[in-house]
């Protein structure tokens, strides 16, 4: 199980935001670049990065931000935020970018996510954000009557390689990943979850270490690793130390 390390951008900065509140940011850095190479240096095998402002917007408006944190780091990088078209994907593979995060699309524009997962077979990652098991689109605005589990299981028939599922509730707030609706989601996919929202410390992560065998490969943490409420070099180590027991 993966611990992916979250990089938000919003004016070129390196944010935090609670429940998705664009109002209710906290800036943690000023040179997201920098940041990114401690995440690396910490033992990150993946690096989310988010276009906050391109998720308000509909098209990305921190690639400068994005260009500069490609250009310092070697592990791949996975990016969303206002990737609404063919051309906006092809623009972020261009510059190096390894992965592509849909969102907003998967509920608006379906037949974007399929056309997609054509072009750029193995790149695309689904983003489902649910508040009480329903989709949240357009940067957790607005919360529509599509079930999570429903969304999901079309875009695994679609052909993407992963979902990322975010309890909106939970992020931010320091209180925990929503465990159960986690592994409910995992349990009804044959392709990866990884878990978002919620991470606070290091009970968090041997939590999601109990459901990883569900098919939840990977979490995201953002605040925490910021706050200093968990140590993700210390979560590296201690993933990779049970995997390894696992196997013997």
């Amino acid at each position: 199980m993966l611990i992916i390390p979250a990089i938000d951008l919003k004016e070129g900065k390196c944010v935090r935001l609670e429940q998705g509140l664009m109002d209710k940011a906290t800036v943690y850095s000023e040179d997201p670049a920098t940041t990114a190479k401690h995440w690396e240096a910490q033992g990150a095998e993946l690096l989310h990065v988010v276009d906050l402002n391109g998720a308000f917007a509909g098209v990305p408006k921190n690639l400068d931000a994005i260009k500069a944190i490609r250009s310092v780091i070697r592990i791949p990088i996975e990016v969303g935020g206002g990737v609404r078209d063919i051309a906006t994907i092809e623009s972020l593979v261009s510059i190096g970018i390894d992965r592509i995060i849909l969102g907003t699309a998967a509920i608006e524009n379906p037949a974007f996510v399929r056309e997609a997962c054509e072009k750029f077979s193995g790149r695309i990652i689904v983003g489902i954000d649910a508040k009480e098991g329903l989709v949240a689109i357009k940067g957790w605005a607005e919360v529509t009557r599509v079930k999570a589990v429903d969304l999901a299981i079309q875009m695994q028939d679609y052909g993407v390689i992963a979902i990322i599922y975010t309890d909106i509730k939970r992020d931010g707030m320091l209180s925990g990943p929503n465990i159960e609706a986690t592994q409910a989601l995992a349990k009804a996919l044959h392709i990866p979850v990884i878990a978002s929202g919620g991470v606070h410390t290091m009970r968090d992560i041997e939590n999601l270490l109990t459901v990883r065998y569900s098919g939840v490969s990977g979490v995201i943490t953002g605040k925490a690793i910021y706050s200093g409420s968990l140590d993700l070099k210390e979560a590296i180590q201690f993933v990779k130390m049970n995997d390894n027991r696992c196997v013997r």
